[in-house]
């Protein structure tokens, strides 16, 4: 197993990877973060060259619930191909994500998931993550004044 940053040349697997977790991603997003001085992206890679994981993370300067210092490494997506799951893979790409951070000055990793992501939570929380804050958001339409 071998993770490796995105590149181009990669962005294919990559995407195909990333529209599993979240069906919703375009390709401008992605290649956003190819760009980006504050996101990168990284591939598990079999002996073979398959991509079976990724992982996104971000160097976030705005408020992250708990954090003491700014900037906070934010693993902003992370996924694992059904068939290659609870092989430590995960655990790994955290791992991975730790030293990520440390070498961009960060001393903390963090991270967020759904409510109603029970397997993200118990994921979190087995990689040594501690839950530090529920929120619920609102919207509501405001109706213009005549």
């Amino acid at each position: 197993m071998n993770i490796v940053k995105v590149t181009q040349k990669d962005f294919n697997e990559w995407l195909d990877l990333a529209l599993k977790l979240w069906p919703d991603v375009s390709a401008t997003d992605l290649i956003s973060i190819l760009h980006s001085p504050r996101q990168v992206g990284f591939l598990v890679k079999t002996e073979d060259g398959s991509a079976i994981a990724f992982m996104n993370l971000s160097l976030r300067y705005e408020y992250v619930p708990d954090a003491t210092q700014s900037p906070v490494a934010f693993v902003e997506g992370i996924y694992v191909k059904d068939e290659y799951r609870n092989q430590g893979i995960g655990k790994a790409l955290i791992q991975f994500a730790e030293q990520w951070a440390s070498s961009q000055g960060c001393v903390e990793l963090a991270s967020d998931a759904l409510i109603e992501n029970t397997a993200s939570y118990e994921f979190h929380t087995k990689v040594g993550f501690r839950e530090v804050e529920r929120v619920v958001y609102f919207i509501k339409p405001v109706v213009a004044p005549n």
